[in-house]
């Protein structure tokens, strides 16, 4: 067995292995700052933030080398999921549990190490397909009703989170848990996707697992923006009859009157916002504002807008003349997912609008809905996926702050 002078060499050790018989993973590895934690301090395993890889020596010690380039995989693989940029609402404690088991399960089926067994492994082989991601686990660990276990290593928290109970103001010298500031987040987050498709650039499609490679695929191939999309899919329910009569009070642009659609034609919208997962108060406010800015070029709109998770509430209608905008919305709810009861709501109130628009974070248990009611645009949240809807339009969110960004 070998044998070596510190836990430091033995992880520079791994690293050296990972770069030759798993070089994606060797690459970005080799990236992170190794920093050594007091023994008996806030990090009993390990811990990373995306630029540095935090570790007890004392734990290192104990792992022979194989298990120790699991152990940096490990760390690697929330680096390229972005766990700590992904959890948003949810609950920390089974947050990290689905994102040790889809980790765990990702190394085992790529055979990168082998699985520790100082710490009770959260591994499950189901999870090895590529069909599951940490979103949909989560949700199968939420529908099991599991007791939430220790992972693998310490997940660190954005400033403002909160992870169990416990924060941290730390330095990142090792000597107490570091809290990652939201500015921090946002920098680590270009990085790693940069880092990532390096990575995958320099070792060749060949060497990098399928889930990843979609997800680099992703990040790399150009796509319209949801904002066109959604402007495109209204405007092509009107058709393009114009009058000067009775214009809308909102089509008057530097007192120049614009035309407006016919009063007899108006447009007709639902909209469920999906409150179960990650998609934030400031995503739906985007959200929402876009798509009024999009219907007050209308002369005639109606708007119907609720919340869904397992069921349907907080039914709201707005209307051009009322005065309103849908930005005043106010959400409630939070739970699983269904998107079923959207549709069994819809039938049961009459509701059957010109254009059906979901915003959501993920794929529904079972059922996507009906393919035969209305047409509907599912604007997904989920970049790390992607799922496609078997019917509608698949359109994929993204902030107009990440835009800029990118």
């Amino acid at each position: 067995m070998q044998t070596f002078k510190s836990a430091k060499e033995k992880l520079v050790t791994a690293r050296v292995k990972m770069l030759f018989k798993q070089p994606f993973f060797g690459n970005i590895a080799c990236r992170l700052q190794l920093v050594e934690v007091e023994p008996d301090g806030w990090c009993t395993t390990a811990a990373v933030d995306g630029r540095n890889f935090y570790y007890n020596a004392e734990f290192v010690n104990k792992l022979d080398l194989d298990e120790t380039v699991f152990l940096v995989g490990h760390e690697v693989g929330h680096c390229v999921y972005e766990h700590f940029l992904r959890r948003g609402d949810r609950d920390p404690q089974i947050w990290n549990m689905a994102g040790d088991y889809k980790i765990n399960a990702m190394l085992v089926r790529e055979k990168i190490g082998r699985l520790i067994d100082k710490v009770k492994p959260l591994y499950d082989k189901k999870y090895e397909s590529d069909e599951w991601w940490t979103e949909n686990v989560y949700d199968q660990l939420k529908k099991d009703g599991v007791a939430p276990q220790q992972t693998l290593d310490i997940h660190l928290d954005i400033e403002g989170d909160g992870d169990n109970g416990t924060s941290g103001n730390g330095t990142k010298d090792g000597k107490s848990k570091p809290t990652i500031t939201k500015d921090d987040a946002k920098a680590i987050a270009d990085e790693l996707k940069n880092a990532v498709i390096q990575a995958a650039q320099s070792v060749g499609a060949g060497n990098v697992p399928g889930d990843i490679r979609r997800m680099i695929g992703e990040l790399t191939e150009p796509k319209m923006d949801w904002r066109q999309m959604i402007r495109v899919t209204l405007e092509s329910n009107l058709t393009s009859d114009f009058t000067f009569m009775t214009p809308n009070r909102k089509s008057q642009f530097n007192n120049v009157v614009l035309p407006g659609m016919l009063k007899d034609q108006q447009i007709d919208i639902a909209i469920a916002l999906d409150v179960s997962g990650s998609i934030s108060d400031a995503d739906t406010r985007d959200f929402l504002s876009e798509v009024q800015g999009i219907m007050d070029q209308f002369q005639s709109y109606k708007i119907r807008i609720w919340c869904f998770d397992t069921e349907v509430s907080g039914y709201d209608e707005f209307t051009d003349d009322d005065g309103r905008s849908i930005t005043e919305f106010e959400m409630t709810g939070g739970g699983g997912t269904k998107f079923m009861p959207n549709w069994d709501f819809m039938k049961a109130r009459g509701i059957e609008p010109d254009q059906f628009i979901m915003f959501t974070d993920g794929e529904p248990w079972k059922s996507w809905g009906d393919p035969d009611y209305c047409d509907t645009m599912f604007l997904i949240k989920n970049p790390w996926s992607k799922p496609v809807a078997p019917f509608g339009q698949s359109v994929y969110y993204e902030a107009q702050s990440q835009k800029q960004a990118a």
